[in-house]
């Protein structure tokens, strides 16, 4: 049987992750941050548990014992449910990323990673902020090629640096939704100099604006902005 968590907690998570100790800190990890947890160590438990319970995000490994994890996402996609995944693997190309957003993958973190991040993005997912995402985002007349790190508004190619990109990304992913700063150090790993670089973002962007400045950080709207732009 999985570990499980017994404090009533309302987000619910499946880890499976065959590393015995690697899963047992991924699982303490995430209970430190609030969640309760489901431990499974390979495909067939995870099969059995997903049937069992509704959870609020899959955490998976690819390399499982008894198969590769994508077929327990095919399979939930298949059969119509969204439940968000989040993908921790080795496996860090672009093949094996495209291969995974086609197969309903939402996120992925490439070993090795900080339990803080992990957190962050899990809560991300299962929150009521989740967008199912595949590689491509789209926002009108704004697209985010997540694979390919390209970006585009109005049919016009856009230059960003890496950390531009991150950024836009994040705020992409969680359209019309406030992005704290914190959110961004952890997702980009660096938040230094961060109002500058939505700055910098949103001049890009071009007009109409797309980046709104709040109070607790960015959010990136999904129509013309009525209030006040970035900067």
């Amino acid at each position: 049987m999985p570990d499980d968590d017994s404090s009533s907690r309302d987000i619910w998570v499946l880890v499976c992750e065959d590393d015995e100790a690697l899963g047992k800190r991924v699982a303490a990890g995430l209970r430190d941050a609030g969640f309760t947890v489901h431990l499974t160590r390979n495909l067939a438990q995870a099969r059995e548990q997903t049937g069992a319970h509704e959870y609020d995000c899959l955490v998976l490994d690819r390399g499982l014992p008894d198969g590769d994890g994508l077929e327990l996402v095919r399979r939930q996609r298949e059969s119509g449910q969204s439940t968000p995944v989040l993908i921790m693997t080795a496996r860090d190309n672009p093949r094996d990323r495209a291969e995974g957003y086609a197969g309903g993958v939402n996120d992925y973190l490439t070993k090795p990673f900080s339990l803080r991040e992990l957190a962050t993005r899990v809560r991300s997912l299962c929150g009521s902020r989740a967008r199912a995402h595949g590689p491509v985002i789209t926002i009108g007349d704004l697209v985010v090629d997540r694979l390919r790190r390209r970006v585009q508004r109005g049919g016009i190619l856009l230059t960003l640096t890496g950390r531009e990109f991150c950024a836009l990304e994040l705020l992409a992913a969680h359209a019309g939704t406030v992005v704290t700063p914190v959110e961004f150090a952890t997702y980009c790993d660096d938040s230094g100099g961060l109002d500058d670089v939505i700055t910098r973002v949103d001049r890009k962007l071009g007009h109409p604006s797309m980046i709104h400045a709040a109070p607790a950080g960015y959010l990136l709207h999904t129509g013309e902005l009525s209030g006040s732009r970035a900067g």
